[in-house]
């Protein structure tokens, strides 16, 4: 079941033991956590499989929301600051 976080949509996935010690050794060998694995490897295949401009669409507007979220996180503390006074 798809449950979403913030502006992302988090999912979870049971791999059978084995093969998750094959990711867990995989992703410690290439520094990276086996979550960004993962999704590296999804957004791959989805590139792969999906028409390129469905994709490209779909790619520049999760390239927008990130840039709105960072926007209005920079925003938010550029007003807490104003607000909190001088020591």
């Amino acid at each position: 079941m798809a449950i979403k976080h913030g502006n992302k949509t988090y999912l979870q996935i049971l791999l059978d033991p084995h093969r998750a010690e094959l990711l867990m050794n995989l992703a410690e060998g290439l520094k990276v956590r086996p979550t960004s694995w993962i999704r590296d490897v999804v957004y791959k295949e989805l590139e792969r499989c999906i028409p390129s401009q469905a994709y490209e669409k779909a790619l520049e507007a999760d390239k927008a929301a990130w840039q709105d979220s960072v926007r209005r996180r920079v925003e938010g503390r550029a007003r807490l600051k104003k607000d909190v006074p001088d020591s």
